[in-house]
């Protein structure tokens, strides 16, 4: 009997199962086992199953035959790792001469140590395991030296690695020259620095060496993220910032799964160094390596590995807890971007890039456990630099994480009176259908805007955060035009599932928004995968839905006018006023030059309307109104159902705000059958305009 880390007594592993690995690592079948025992396939399958035990003189037999140490077939042990059976694995060049002088996943981002923890992080969300807890995600600078340094290195056998490092480090080429630099700066200082990345309540390196699965995703595989559905990845690139945070190309990782392999969790262990084409003693090597078991099947290929408690410590991948997770060894870690050089910058760097892109990941209602929990340590040799640090989203984004932990709570109100109030609107994004889906219609997603007063001494008032999903920031913009006697505020979007509304237009809103994204993840615009997926109107549809958003945010920041004889004198209201009387020199106004329309199969008006707008300095506020033209009596007025803008403007509720120096302006609308004083067909619809006095509201 065993006892594991958390305590629990268990049976060790049995020992078919046992045998059963062994065979696979030494490239063995049961009949060549059984002929090298003299003994029946019948017999060796018996013991494979558990059906049968071989006896004491036949385990000692198979012991030496699989070159284990004496005892291994009962206390379950692998190949010992010290007998050189893990080593680098290089692969060959091509046979058509072709050349890869870099990883080119590597630079589809802007390097730098913020982007490798903003990539990692969301990975880490996407593969959450128990979805009541956090994910749990520590990074760990630590600067080596002296011995520590030397015995590192001969748990990387950097002895055998070192040469293929140095003959790709050609200074004519772009990888070359960081593998070169690092190489000098190794020796001339005698440090290296680590950045270890660990995730807890994470799925972990599940999955076949080679098929389908995370392991073959993250360790083989270029663009290939193995996610589906609403991950926040989607492109298989973000992987690719850990090895380029590396000045040598190198990361070592280790696993424990959520799903056994080989009847296993723990220790899971692979390298793989990423350096480009090199020629070494007249060999020549494509560039990618991998540090593991050989691969008795595969030539030159090489397998993770279930590593020893020394093995794991020595490369200082020891993880906290049995939790399910991978953690993550940047060898030679450094800032790509050359912002942060010192452990203490480094730290810095780490810590504000998570409150930034995750802050609220990590921001829960009362009585949940968040999403996210992240920190950040500094050590020299052992020694801490900078104490560890949990991420707290109230200190770095108070303003916005008021907001969120306010609509959690629902203690949300509807216009802004106090400091701390928290405004929440519903805000309608059309999501048009899939090419392949021929018979579906458009469908309304309800994404929750919230607005919120900025603290006292915010640097950054005035902005837009918008996130989906796992609630990463991805757009991040000023809200410009903003009117005149505005507080200052923080508006927060939540869209897609991030939502937390569970309703099938969430999913369908996730993935429409999660095509929008480019590689950055830092913004929702018209990209190639969006416009192959979905049907044509998409790009106009997300356009919309940007603009309905700022719209919304000015409407909800604008000061309220005090009532006619209340407040301050007409000629200061008159000269604060959001939408102030035209110019003197200005004696037009806007009118209708056209609008054309037709009854749709539900009996709604759908109207494009073209606005001649007097040029003018300021914006024009209208709002638009819709009458019938009946055969006889007054013209009675419908309500808009829907109001879309096409060209300068933007719509807010049932207002249009028209841009400033533009001489003409479109929209859309589309009348509320509801409302209709007579059936759509039976009369004729007319649109005029009034100037708004409201903004919107």
């Amino acid at each position: 009997m065993t006892q594991d880390g958390d305590g629990v007594t268990r049976d060790p592993e049995a020992f078919g199962t046992w045998l059963g690995r062994q065979l696979r690592r030494k490239g063995m079948s049961q009949s060549d086992l059984a002929a090298a025992l003299d003994v029946t396939r019948a017999a060796v399958s018996a013991w494979i199953t558990g059906r049968a035990t071989p006896r004491i003189d036949k385990i000692q037999a198979i012991e030496e035959i699989l070159d284990l140490a004496a005892g291994s077939s009962v206390t379950r042990d692998e190949l010992p790792e010290s007998s050189g059976y893990v080593a680098w694995h290089h692969r060959l060049a091509h046979s058509d001469g072709g050349r890869e002088l870099g990883n080119a996943a590597a630079f589809a981002f802007d390097s730098s140590l913020a982007i490798t923890a903003r990539e990692a992080t969301q990975n880490s969300l996407d593969e959450r395991w128990d979805r009541t807890r956090p994910v749990r995600v520590r990074f760990t600078l630590h600067e080596i030296s002296g011995e520590r340094l030397r015995r590192l290195q001969e748990a990387l056998r950097w002895d055998d690695l070192a040469p293929h490092v140095e003959a790709a480090g050609d200074p004519k080429q772009k990888v070359g020259r960081v593998l070169a630099d690092g190489l000098r700066e190794l020796r001339e200082t005698g440090k290296l620095l680590l950045l270890r990345i660990d995730d807890y309540n994470a799925n972990g390196l599940t999955g076949p060496e080679y098929d389908d699965g995370r392991f073959a995703a993250v360790v083989r595989r270029q663009l290939d993220s193995h996610k589906r559905g609403t991950a926040g990845g989607s492109f298989g690139l973000g992987k690719a910032t850990m090895w380029g945070a590396s000045r040598f190309g190198m990361v070592i990782l280790n696993s424990t799964l959520s799903e056994p392999y080989e009847e296993l969790h723990e220790r899971r262990l692979i390298g793989r160094i990423d350096l480009p084409w090199h020629e070494l003693n007249g060999v020549q090597y494509a560039g990618p390596a991998w540090l593991g078991s050989r691969d008795p099947i595969r030539e030159a290929a090489a397998r993770s590995w279930w590593a020893g408690e020394r093995t794991v410590e020595e490369l200082y991948l020891q993880r906290g807890s049995v939790d399910p997770g991978t953690s993550f060894l940047i060898v030679g870690a450094h800032d790509p971007s050359g912002e942060a050089n010192t452990l203490e910058e480094m730290h810095t760097v780490l810590v504000r890039g998570l409150a930034s892109d995750f802050w609220a990941s990590m921001v829960a209602g009362h009585g949940r456990a968040p999403m996210l929990e992240a920190s950040v340590e500094a050590l020299r040799d052992g020694q801490v630099v900078v104490a560890e640090e949990r991420v707290d989203p109230y200190r770095y984004q108070p303003a916005r994480a008021r907001a969120v932990r306010a609509f959690f709570d629902r203690t949300t109100v509807s216009r802004l009176t106090k400091a701390d109030d928290v405004v929440e609107l519903s805000l309608p994004m059309t999501v048009p259908p899939r090419k392949t889906e021929t018979d579906a219609r458009p469908i309304e997603h309800r994404a929750v805007l919230l607005v919120t007063p900025a603290t006292e001494g915010d640097q950054k008032p005035n902005r837009l955060v918008g996130m989906r999903g796992t609630r990463m920031t991805v757009l991040d913009r000023p809200v410009t035009a903003v009117p005149l006697g505005s507080m200052q505020f923080q508006a927060v979007l939540l869209a897609g599932i991030a939502t937390g509304a569970e309703l099938p237009t969430d999913e369908a809103a996730e993935a429409f928004l999660r095509a929008a994204e480019p590689p950055e993840h830092n913004d929702w615009k018209p990209t190639e995968d969006l416009t192959s997926t979905y049907a044509r109107g998409a790009t106009t549809r997300l356009k919309e839905f940007r603009r309905t958003i700022f719209s919304m945010v000015r409407a909800t920041v604008k000061p309220a006018e005090p009532l006619q004889g209340e407040g301050a004198p007409s000629i200061l209201r008159d000269l604060t006023g959001l939408d102030p009387t035209p110019s003197p020199r200005v004696k037009a106004y806007p009118t209708v030059k056209s609008a054309t329309g037709t009854v749709d199969e539900e009996g709604a008006w759908r109207i494009r309307v073209e606005i001649r707008l007097p040029e003018r300095e300021d914006p024009w506020v209208l709002r638009p109104l819709l009458r019938f033209a009946t055969r006889s009596g007054p013209k009675p007025e419908a309500r808009w159902a829907e109001l879309s803008a096409e060209s300068n403007c933007e719509v807010s509720g049932d207002v249009l705000l028209c841009a400033a120096q533009k001489r003409s302006a479109v929209f859309m609308g589309v009348s509320d059958v509801a409302s209709h004083p007579v059936a759509g067909r039976m009369a004729i619809a007319e649109v005029d305009l009034v100037q708004a006095k409201d903004g919107g509201r």
